[in-house]
């Protein structure tokens, strides 16, 4: 069955670093694009940073531009999120999704897979 684990969240200070994994399993990883979003408390969940599996285009949400980058590695089916310079309005948890498509979308409707999300928290 179709499976995405996120993993690497945590607590860490302002300005410090983290870097998100999700590995997936059950479908071609190769031929999907894979995307972050985010949710944090009381707020509607939100598109990060997309990669489509046409020539790994990046995608990003402006409030995450220059500080986030999202990598693949098809080998290991996994999906990265490596952020950098983090921020308290950050704090949230982080899914991965899949979505059968060489183009990226922001909807969460366009997507097929999730996974069940890892907690971000930014706090000193």
């Amino acid at each position: 069955q179709v499976q995405l684990v996120e993993s690497g969240g945590g607590l860490v200070q302002p300005g410090g670093s983290l870097r998100l994994s999700c590995a997936a399993s059950g479908f071609t990883f190769s031929r999907y694009t894979m995307s972050w979003f985010r949710q944090a408390p009381g707020k509607e969940r939100e598109f990060v940073a997309s990669i489509t599996w046409i020539a790994s285009r990046t995608y990003y949400a402006d409030s995450v531009k220059g500080r986030f980058t999202i990598s693949r590695d098809n080998a290991k089916n996994t999906v990265y999120l490596q952020m950098d310079s983090l921020k308290p309005e950050d704090t949230a948890v982080y899914y991965c999704a899949a979505r059968d498509s060489p183009s990226r979308s922001f909807e969460l409707k366009e997507y097929d897979y999730w996974g069940q999300g890892t907690q971000v928290t930014v706090s000193s």
